[in-house]
């Protein structure tokens, strides 16, 4: 499929050709979902931590008599019940990250690519570069892009002003083709590719 390609200043530069099988996916969003929940698991830390009963200073001496007291049996004050006592089935440190198979976070990436090419929220750029790190030359772009919340995608390398530039412009985001990823592609409004991502991107999705 063609594709027209802009210059950051939203000036014709020829088209290019998008591979089919990279951007001409139908819809999955059981794939996309796995591959979110996936991303966001292997993002959480899990460190948080109750203490056990065994954790609890304090003494193990049994408070009452078991019977003749009339009242319920209890051993330690470390027990739940008690204030200051133990936490009966709080969190405790884990890894909350779990296995995806290659070839489904692969599709994954490849619907998600092709979802902003089917709702015409993908721009294709002949390059991201800047003259000057100032975010008021890329607030400049992103104006005659019409952009508001987007996430431009570039090369190996992003250009060092581009990149700094971007750094206080809120709701732009910038990554090289490696870091090319589901979740932040989908919480984008506009995905933005340069030429090169998109030559990286399919030789990496083929």
């Amino acid at each position: 499929m063609k594709c027209k390609v802009t210059t950051l200043d939203n000036k014709s530069a020829g088209d290019i050709e998008l591979s089919e099988a990279i951007f001409g996916l139908p819809e999955r969003p059981d794939i996309l979902h796995r591959m979110v929940n996936w991303q966001l698991a292997k993002r959480r830390s899990g460190n948080h931590k109750v203490k056990v009963v065994n954790e609890i200073n304090g003494s193990t001496r049994k408070i009452m008599n078991q019977k003749g007291g009339g009242r319920a049996r209890h051993s330690t004050r470390k027990a739940p019940q008690f204030r200051g006592g133990a936490t009966t089935f709080g969190p405790v440190v884990r890894d909350h990250s779990h296995g995806l198979q290659k070839k489904v976070r692969k599709l994954a990436l490849k619907t998600a690519l092709s979802s902003k090419q089917a709702s015409g929220k993908l721009i294709v750029v002949d390059a991201a570069s800047l003259k000057s790190p100032k975010t008021k030359s890329l607030a400049d772009v992103v104006g005659k892009l019409g952009l508001s919340k987007a996430l431009f995608i570039d090369g190996p390398e992003v250009d060092a002003n581009f990149l700094r530039a971007a750094a206080n412009l809120v709701g732009i985001d910038v990554l090289p083709h490696q870091g090319a990823n589901v979740y932040d592609i989908l919480r984008c409004d506009t995905l933005v590719l340069t030429r090169a991502a998109v030559e990286h991107l399919e030789a990496r999705l083929k």
